[in-house]
């Protein structure tokens, strides 16, 4: 007995042995008349010596064969010229051949192309199985109601807010945000989990337990969970490793996380690269239950995929380098793409320069935010990052010196937030944005975490403030 996925597999092999089939034929019947028309054509360009030839010839036999000869015909393509008839001699018509001949040259190459590869085979069903659609299709007339004795599991799960944390070793975990406690600036923070001496937190976020969560990995591809379908775990514990959750391939990490509660038609997801792509992509194209996951970006070889965003469409992009350089620029300067597009150039790069983050403004009264591997940060207005053409190399962001150390990350940030952030080490700290001053674009900002001697900021999040 079939199930379902079953029935469907043995429907598409019986379409595509009827579409291989039917384009063989069609292919033969195609050949069949070319020959024949290029016969035509040959008589056509020898009118004169084709009509001496045939009045010259004592019967029908004699007429073919000398056809043949003379011109190098087969016996098809000299029957077709004793059979045209007189008023296919005119001009209209001989124009009618050469551009049935034309047509038909197509036509072979088209079939050619799909019975020489099952994508296009397969291409050929789906259109016709819309076309089908388009026909035939209606409403449904039975209506399904839910039992009030229907039961969703997650209605026996709790809808709070958890902080979910992945390693750069690749473990993953969820806990209630509750659990951490807000501190003043400059404090030394609590331990948010227990590491390995050579591990360190890559991504922190924070989502609610009935939300999806979107795993968006370097190697371009996306896979979706629920969150509350993530391993709980306490504030010291590492987690579960994400490979016994995601089929990641050797070398595959998740490098952006979009959490939502659903996928809306006017929202878009911004992906940006290593190499300074940028892609815009609707995000209902994201919405999936495939377990193996489904291409997000196509990435030409070498290049990496290093953040998502949503957006609405009508936003402000910025994207901020390693070496302290940022540009901001217009969403409407890049255009909706198909999932599997490799996008546009979104930042010019200098030598030995690569992305570090990107972020996404819905207006420009924000702050951008740097903090520093050292945990030094500063916030700028964005509005002193004046809106440039999509493809520039940007504008110094902060001065990089080896007491503050490199960037670690950027966002955007504004009074009503709060910055967790957390160092290699497993020491957390969340702290108001209200304590970081403003300060200007090319300065080196204040000191915001402690960072013991051997430690190093690793990840950070950006989220609404508990006061």
């Amino acid at each position: 007995t079939l199930n379902l996925k079953g029935l469907i597999d043995e429907y598409l092999k019986h379409r595509h042995t009827i579409v291989v089939n039917r384009s063989k034929h069609e292919l033969k019947v195609a050949q069949d008349r070319l020959h024949i028309l290029k016969g035509l054509l040959i008589a056509l360009d020898n009118l004169d010596e084709v009509i001496k030839t045939i009045r010259s010839s004592k019967d029908v036999p004699t007429a073919k064969e000398r056809l043949m000869k003379k011109f190098k015909l087969t016996d098809i393509q000299a029957q077709a010229i004793l059979d045209m008839r007189l008023q296919r001699l005119t001009g209209l018509e001989r124009d009618k051949v050469k551009q049935e001949y034309k047509e038909l040259e197509e036509k072979i190459k088209n079939l050619e192309k799909i019975l020489a590869s099952d994508t296009l085979i397969y291409a050929v069903i789906r259109d016709e199985l819309k076309e089908i659609k388009k026909k035939y299709a209606d409403e449904r007339r039975t209506e399904i109601t839910a039992s009030s004795a229907d039961l969703d599991i997650e209605d026996l799960i709790a809808d709070e807010e958890n902080v979910i944390s992945i390693t750069h070793s690749g473990y993953i975990k969820r806990l209630p945000l509750t659990t951490y406690r807000k501190q003043k600036r400059g404090g030394k923070g609590v331990t948010g989990l227990n590491l390995k001496e050579d591990d360190f937190v890559e991504h922190l976020f924070i989502s609610s337990t009935h939300h999806y969560v979107m795993f968006f990995s370097n190697l371009g591809k996306v896979y979706r969970l629920k969150v509350h379908e993530l391993p709980e775990g306490s504030r010291i514990s590492k987690g579960k490793a994400i490979v016994n959750l995601l089929p990641f391939k050797s070398g595959e990490r998740v490098t952006a996380i979009i959490a939502t509660k659903e996928y809306k038609e006017d929202e878009y997801l911004i992906m940006a690269t290593k190499r300074g792509k940028i892609k815009k992509t609707p995000m209902t194209e994201y919405d999936t239950s495939r377990k193996d996951g489904i291409a997000a970006i196509g990435l030409m070889q070498g290049d990496e995929l290093i953040g998502v965003k949503r957006s609405n469409g009508k936003d402000e992009i910025v994207m901020v380098s390693k070496k302290g350089k940022a540009i901001r620029f217009a969403e409407k300067d890049c255009r909706s793409m198909g999932r599997p597009a490799q996008g546009v150039n979104g930042m010019r790069l200098a030598k030995g320069d690569h992305v570090l983050n990107m972020m996404v403004a819905r207006e420009i009264d924000g702050d951008l935010f740097v903090i520093t591997e050292n945990g030094y940060a500063k916030r700028t207005a964005l509005s002193e990052y004046g809106r440039q053409k999509r493809g520039g190399l940007g504008v110094k962001t902060i001065n990089i010196t080896e007491k503050k150390g490199g960037i670690a990350g950027s966002g955007i940030l504004k009074d009503e937030h709060d910055v967790v952030i957390i160092t290699i080490n497993g020491i957390l700290i969340r702290i108001p944005a209200k304590s970081i001053r403003r300060t200007g674009r090319a300065t080196q900002g204040v000191r915001v975490m402690n960072v013991s001697e051997g430690d190093y900021v690793a990840s950070y999040a950006i989220v609404a403030s508990e006061s």
